[in-house]
């Protein structure tokens, strides 16, 4: 395993998990500090998301032909810009740009960096380098949210963006050393988007991917708000610091087990985060259960960037690259829709309605992966390269 590189990805990955993110704990001070609601500033996720939502599937096919390093430095570069005009911005209109601007790296990023890690490796080793990689998805909410929420708290929610571009300018550099350069696809390899999505199981991936991330961005994006509804607005960096640990024992559970048992670990992953939102909803006003409801949270969570990027990569076959474009399409309109669904629940039902709603949103997901036993989510699998379904 070239795990020089593929920990590079991995950073990669954080950086890009915690500039989205980032906002969800800071979002009072961040309210207060631009002179808007609390509902208005979380659409800063939203528009970072639409930015992801419009760029990604036409930046992906401009861009099929670069390099992959080359790209993946633009996008980390990208990055880098819009976390230091995020921290430089006194108005609203501007931080919402550079958030924009963030979102187009994202798109840039998301799109290429499954793929990069799979090509690293043998084709029995695809799963464990994606979940190396994604691991920055977990580390970013257990270290990366908590301690920029806590920098947000102890000096300003300026500086925790300005210590996103300080160490993304450090991975710009370990890129430039450490990752392998590898060619960009070629025209007459390139398979459209419209008939990937007739490949048998690529759908079903989708159709999970929107609603799964959806129910997770509903509460996620707000739980800041949500903690200081229920009393434990000054817990928000401790939940987080318990749901990202969750989140990281989930991926390295998936990361050994994923190549035999896709299926099973994604089946877990939904039924651990259903009961999760329900013991919250009905346990808000006992602490302890809260944080049991956000480790139980993060076990479900941790794992399914992986399983999902993994489930479309292995249904789409040759067109696995589509498949993880539109994928990071809908994962963001997801991010966006759950950024407007919950700013809207909060207004007109309070936050006491998270749980619920994403219980509710979570029966398709798991009827879906039930559903997709022959494509999609397929049960265990023999070793060996990964085929195209036909």
């Amino acid at each position: 395993m070239p795990m020089a590189a593929l920990l590079a990805l991995a950073v990669a990955v954080f950086i890009t998990s915690l500039t989205e993110t980032l906002p969800a704990g800071l979002l009072p001070d961040m309210s207060s500090s631009l002179g808007t609601s609390e509902s208005a500033t979380g659409q800063t996720v939203t528009i970072y998301a639409l930015g992801t939502v419009l760029t990604a599937i036409p930046l992906s096919a401009a861009t099929a032909q670069w390099p992959r390093k080359r790209l993946l430095l633009t996008a980390m570069t990208g990055f880098a810009v819009a976390n230091t005009v995020t921290a430089f911005s006194a108005n609203y209109p501007l931080t919402l740009a550079a958030r924009f601007v963030a979102g187009v790296a994202a798109g840039l990023a998301w799109a290429l960096l499954a793929g990069y890690a799979r090509r690293m490796v043998a084709p029995h080793q695809e799963g464990r380098a994606i979940a190396i990689a994604m691991a920055g998805i977990p580390v970013a909410l257990s270290l990366g949210v908590p301690a920029g929420t806590f920098l947000g708290q102890v000096v300003s929610w300026r500086a925790a963006f300005w210590a996103i571009t300080a160490v993304t300018a450090v991975l710009l550099v370990w890129i430039a050393v450490a990752a392998p350069d590898q060619p960009g696809q070629e025209a007459a390899g390139k398979i459209p988007m419209r008939r990937t999505l007739n490949v048998p199981g690529v759908t079903p991936v989708l159709f999970v991917t929107l609603v799964f991330v959806l129910a997770h961005t509903i509460l996620y994006a707000y739980v800041a708000s949500y903690l200081d509804h229920i009393g434990m607005g000054g817990q928000v960096d401790a939940a987080l610091l318990v749901f990202g640990v969750a989140c990281l024992v989930s991926i390295w559970a998936v990361g050994t087990y994923i190549h035999a048992h896709l299926r099973t670990l994604t089946v877990a992953s939904t039924l651990l985060v259903g009961a999760a939102v329900a013991v919250m909803g009905a346990f808000s006003g006992t602490d302890a259960l809260v944080y049991v409801a956000a480790a139980l949270w993060g076990l479900g969570w941790g794992g399914v960037p992986t399983l999902l990027q993994t489930a479309a990569g292995q249904a789409g076959g040759e067109a696995a690259d589509a498949a993880q474009a539109i994928l990071v399409t809908l994962w963001n309109v997801a991010m966006a829709g759950g950024g407007i669904a919950g700013g809207l629940l909060l207004e007109a039902a309070g936050a006491e309605a998270f749980p619920w709603t994403v219980l509710v949103l979570l029966v398709p997901v798991l009827a879906v992966v039930l559903a997709a036993r022959a494509h999609g989510f397929p049960g265990r699998r023999a070793a060996g390269p990964a085929t195209p379904q036909q």
